[in-house]
Formats: structure tokens, sequence, C-alpha cells
């Protein structure tokens, strides 16, 4: 009798609770994120969701989360990245350099910046990749190398100010449709919608295609949850920034290199080997893996991401200073363990790195509104850093159970 009390309700309630523990990682940073956000929404007296702090909140963190992108990759695969903070110093002071003193047209700098970015990435992960130094002895020698290369390369002086486009990348708006007439700028309700659209479709035939290959493992309620309340967080967002200047160009850059770097490791057969390297090194490799070629690439990424950062960070300071960058590599790497990536690699996802690094800027903006010391600053991040990481060892230790 006691066997057949389990009702059809019960049984499905369940399966809920069941599922709801396995996304506990996923569930668990969208939760914190908002009860940050409420914290200091209340705390702050409403300042934290006012438009023009959304705004700067987003602009101010771009180049963190611009590097976290790459940083998230790399821990993946089981590495790690100390010299880009360091880097992007030396791509700012490099920026200055064309620009101001030898009046390289600003469009023609950046694109050599970005080559040079690639080419600190290949001199890094060749040492890595085939002289199997470890990555933490490469970039450490990098973060002091290219320390020293921005100060001799602006000879301990700061280089400003930089030509309005320049500016533009780091600072600058999409154009306002309105003209300033509307209450809220026009584009940007429109992108909003347009990205919706899209989120919705591609979930829509994601879902298919994998229903009609019998892997689908994702309740119908959760997957409408799931992109009910990602619409409304990007409608949210996307109202806020109308009611100021619009969409930041430097969102515009993050949204697509989110994109782009979501599909490529989901879908791409590079992201599916920097999983596996990250996951089982030698299983990686026995199976067919180039792993050599694998790291060599992943660094030179990071190099190019490293240097859009540092373009994106000096356009918006409007200076090129050898203190720039201070402090990058820890808050890049933060933003990655806080976002769900796993210490000993082969887990992690680009949008959990946003999230994380998105946490970390909350908390930076709405203490620094406070008033918040800079030592308890350092301390709270410190403890949020030490929780994720506890996170997930307890999430390994309950799944190893």
């Amino acid at each position: 009798m006691s066997g057949s009390s389990i009702t059809p309700q019960t049984s499905t309630f369940r399966s809920a609770l069941d599922f709801l523990t396995g996304q506990l990682r996923q569930i668990g940073l969208f939760i914190a994120l908002i009860v940050i956000v409420l914290f200091f929404q209340i705390t702050t007296g409403g300042i934290t969701l006012a438009p023009i702090n959304v705004s700067n909140l987003i602009i101010q963190n771009s180049y963190i989360l611009i590097l976290a992108i790459g940083m998230v990759m790399v821990i993946i695969a089981g590495h790690i990245d100390l010299s880009v903070g360091s880097v992007v110093a030396f791509i700012g002071a490099a920026a200055g350099v064309l620009i101001t003193k030898m009046g390289v047209p600003w469009p023609v700098a950046v694109v050599l910046c970005l080559v040079l970015g690639a080419l600190i990435g290949a001199w890094q992960g060749f040492w890595i990749a085939y002289f199997k130094i470890p990555a933490f002895i490469v970039t450490l020698a990098g973060m002091l190398t290219f320390r020293g290369l921005t100060e001799i390369t602006l000879q301990n002086t700061a280089i400003s100010p930089f030509p309005d486009g320049f500016r533009a990348i780091g600072a600058g708006f999409l154009p306002d449709l309105g003209g300033g007439q509307t209450i809220v700028e026009p584009l940007t309700i429109i992108l909003a919608v347009l990205v919706v659209l899209g989120m919705i479709g591609f979930g829509i035939r994601g879902r298919m295609t994998r229903r009609k290959f019998a892997v689908e493992d994702e309740p119908l309620w959760w997957f409408i949850a799931k992109l009910a309340f990602t619409s409304l967080l990007i409608a949210l967002v996307a109202y806020l920034l109308a009611s100021y200047n619009g969409t930041p160009i430097a969102l515009v850059i993050l949204g697509v290199l989110t994109v782009v770097y979501s599909a490529i490791m989901a879908r791409s057969v590079w992201g599916r080997h920097i999983y596996a390297i990250g996951g089982n090194p030698l299983a990686a490799s026995l199976s067919g893996v180039k792993t050599p070629r694998v790291t060599f690439t992943l660094f030179i990424n990071m190099g190019v991401l490293s240097a859009l950062a540092g373009l994106v960070f000096t356009s918006q300071l409007n200076l090129a200073s050898p203190r720039n960058g201070d402090g990058f590599e820890l808050d890049a790497i933060a933003a990655v363990f806080i976002g769900g990536a796993a210490v000993t690699g082969g887990i992690g996802k680009i949008t959990g790195a946003i999230i994380g690094g998105l946490i970390i800027g909350i908390l930076n903006n709405g203490m620094s509104i406070l008033g918040v010391g800079t030592e308890y600053q350092a301390l709270i991040k410190g403890l949020v850093l030490l929780a994720a990481v506890a996170f997930d060892v307890f999430n390994k230790r309950r799944s190893g159970r």
C-alpha cells in the first residue's frame, strides 16, 4: 500500500526537484547575481539600477568581461594566463605610440595592435605547447616582461589624448535614431527585440533537433522558464540603456564575442578539443587530439582578446599609462571561477564567465557607491571567490556520492 501511495503529482515533483538539483551550479549563479543586485539596489537607494549607472557598469567592466571570455577557455583546457594585465598595458602603450606619436590612422593602429596581440599569444603558446613549460611559469614571465616593455615603450610617461573615433570604441554609443527627442532610444529597443527573437528561434530549433535524435534531457517547463527569464532580463537591460544614451559600442563588441565564442565552444571541433584536453589530456591525445596545436592556438586567441581588451580600456580611459591593466588578470580569473569553471579544467562556459564578471563588477560598483574602503572591497571579493570555489568542490563531492 505504501508503494502505491506515490501519486503522479508526487512523481512529477520529485523529477522536477532532481532536475533542479542537477542544475544547481547554473541556478546558484543566477540567484547570486539577482540577490547581489537587489541588495545594492536597496542599500544604495535605487542607484544601482539607475539607467546611467547600468550604462557605466557595462562600459567600465567590458574589458574584464572580454578577458574573461579568453580566460575561461584557457582554464577549461587546464592552463592559466597571468600575463593578460601586462598585455593590456603593452597594447595600450603600442596604440598610444602608433596613433599619437607616429600619426598612424587609428583604424590601422587597431589592426596592428590585434596582430601584435596574436604574436604575443603565439610567443607564449609556443613555450607552453611545444616546450611543455607550465603555463603558470610562462605567463608569469610574460607578466613581468610585458610590464617592462610597457614602461620602456612609454618611457615611464603617459600618452593622451586619443582621436574621437578611437575613444568611441570603449566609451561611445550607437547612433540615437530618435535624435534625442524620444523617451527611450529606438535602436536599443529594436536590437533587444531582434536578440530575443533570435534567442527564442535558435532555442526552439536546437530543442527540436535534440528531440529528433532523442538526446533531449531538458523538461519543457524548464526550457520555457529559462527563455522567459532571459528575455525579461534582456528587456530590462535594454529599457534601462534606452532611457539613457542607448547601446554602448563596448556592449556590442562584448555581445558579438559572447555569441561567437559560445557557439565555438559548444559546436566546433576546436571547442570540443579544448574541453577534452582539460578533462583528460592523456585520453584526448590518445583519441587523436593534436594537443600542442590546440594549446598553441588557444594562447594566440588569448593574446588577441587581451589586445582587444587593451584597446577598449585605453580608448575608454583616453590614456596609455604604465600602470594600466594592474590586477586585471586577477579579476578575469576570479570571474571565471565565480562563473562556475572547475579548478581542475574540463568544465566551464562563456556565459558563466560573463555572469561571474558581472558579479564582480556589481560588487565593485555597489561598494564604491556605499563608500566601502578598498581594503574591505578586496576582502569581500576574496571571500566571494573562495565561496565560489568551495561551492564547486561541494558539487563535485555530492555528484561523486
